[in-house]
């Protein structure tokens, strides 16, 4: 059975069920509604003041596969059996009408990740749809507003931390950005089919430190990218200075490029002295990647999507769920494209070749570019397009990041993700977000629907909270219906680190 947005707005299915979409006053249910619903006339509204354009029509295929990562072959879930899956391209302003087929053993959907698009197509089961089961099919369709480099992935338990991910790029037709190719590159760890599965870290996480199998603790000696015991999912002793201290909570074997272990890594062909854009997403569950390129300085122009004044740079970090995109205007010779797991002592690769005859260089070569200059969000300025007005926030909402590995109880405001309570706001408002960090862990977090400001005044929609910190980011309220913000990790956001804001009713 295929069910799509026209079938939702007859029949209420996924709409009536959800309990977020009863509840009022940002704390529990009444009997009166007092939010935007999901599929309501101000969301129609919304898209249609977007004018849609005309229709691209894809078709995903969810199912479980035999993956091949490099010389290492894996059991895991993909979308069309691709890791990456195949990007979906399209021109801002044009709707996207996109079949997904669930082959899986378990429901899903897809969220389309950092794109304003409408709410009832924001892809969140219990909040804006009802789960696709398996068996069945599931028509997303939506307007693609604006220029930039997004990715997409289910929002259904642990079943990121698979192969269920691809890019999504929205094509400016009047592009002012001046390159001869691109080039676009996806992250992730791994350890799906190799040391267990999402589910089985997640289940050993929840135990809590009290919990743990000792044996699969990482002691100083040992590598936190060396593959784990039985049940030793549980990363200990990974730090990093740029992220505050703790680097992460999962010990994965292996980290990619292009769906490729370093042995065996992507290589880009092309001239010396062409100018490249490369379009970098983390596509990872609980690893930060800092990226630089062998013997070259990076210009940094987009981050999220969303133009930044360009600003150059030997490395930068990405968190889960972050973009950039760069150019970089290349040399004779072949050269490591490394991401550096970041505080756990491994690194994924690819190589940009631009000469047949020179050597590459050795997998365990790390680029003195690593060891540079590294992006922060202070260096972040808004490219004058995509500037938000100055203005003081109408409403600050306070969202304290709680919890800790003692008893994996991350959470926000100390309470646990519950559908039935919203925070309001109201459209045209300006509303600051005020993420206090009260752990000893970095949250990357993200706002679904939006793109917000930093300090800095740079749009984003997902950005690093390093502990024991505050993060204050402002956006414009323009989009009705229902949205998540939550840590991208997605062990922490299936803890419990996840919340929703809801746009009132006029």
């Amino acid at each position: 059975m295929t069910i799509d947005r026209r079938t939702l707005l007859k029949t209420g299915l996924g709409l009536l069920g959800g309990a977020a979409l009863t509840a009022c006053g940002g704390t529990s249910r009444t009997s009166s509604p007092s939010f935007v619903t999901p599929a309501g006339p101000q969301v129609r509204a919304a898209e249609q003041a977007r004018r849609p354009g005309a229709a691209r029509d894809f078709r995903l295929v969810a199912a479980e596969t035999q993956a091949d990562l490099g010389g290492l072959t894996v059991r895991t879930w993909a979308y069309d059996g691709r890791i990456p899956g195949t990007p979906i391209r399209v021109n801002a302003g044009e709707t996207v009408r996109a079949r997904l087929v669930n082959r899986l053993p378990a429901d899903t959907s897809i969220h389309w990740h950092g794109l304003a698009l409408r709410n009832d197509a924001d892809g969140v089961p219990g909040v804006t749809q009802q789960p696709v089961k398996t068996g069945a099919a599931y028509v997303y369709e939506f307007t693609a507003p604006d220029p930039g480099t997004y990715w997409f992935h289910p929002h259904s338990g642990t079943q990121l931390d698979r192969g269920l991910y691809a890019p999504m790029i929205v094509e400016d037709p009047r592009e002012p950005l001046g390159y001869d190719e691109e080039w676009v590159v996806v992250l992730d760890d791994w350890l799906d089919g190799v040391t267990g599965t999402p589910e089985d870290v997640l289940a050993e996480l929840s135990r809590g430190m009290g919990g743990m199998n000792h044996g699969g603790m990482m002691g100083d000696s040992a590598s936190p990218s060396q593959p784990p015991g039985k049940g030793g999912h549980m990363l200990m002793g990974a730090r990093s200075p740029l992220l505050g201290g703790d680097a992460g909570d999962v010990r994965y074997p292996h980290f990619l490029l292009n769906g490729r272990i370093p042995t065996q890594p992507a290589t880009f062909t092309t001239k010396p002295g062409t100018r490249l854009r490369i379009r970098l997403i983390n596509a990872g569950g609980d690893t930060a990647f800092r990226v630089a390129l062998a013997g070259h300085r990076l210009t940094v122009t987009h981050t999220d999507g969303f133009p930044i004044q360009h600003t150059d740079t030997d490395a930068l970090l990405i968190g889960m769920g972050e973009r950039y995109d760069v150019l970089v205007t290349l040399k004779d010779g072949v050269f490591a494209l490394a991401a550096l797991a970041e505080g756990k002592n491994a690194t994924a690769r690819a190589l940009i070749r631009t000469s047949e005859q020179s050597r590459a260089p050795r997998a365990d070569r790390r680029p003195r570019e690593l060891d540079g200059t590294v992006l922060r969000y202070a260096d972040l300025r808004a490219d004058d397009s995509a500037r938000l007005p100055s203005k003081r926030p109408d409403r600050i909402v306070k969202l304290e990041l709680t919890g800790g590995m003692m008893a994996y109880d991350w959470a926000i405001n100390g309470r646990k993700y519950d559908p039935k309570i919203i925070t309001p706001i109201r459209s045209g408002e300006r509303v600051r977000l005020s993420f206090v960090n009260r752990t000893t862990m970095w949250h990357p977090m993200h706002l679904h629907g939006h793109t917000f400001a930093l300090p800095s005044g740079a749009r984003k929609d997902t950005a690093i909270v390093l502990p024991n910190s505050t993060l204050d980011v402002d956006f414009q309220a323009g989009n009705p219906g229902i949205w998540m913000i939550h840590c991208h990790n997605v062990y922490h956001a299936e803890s419990g680190m996840m919340t929703l804001l809801g746009y009132q009713q006029a």
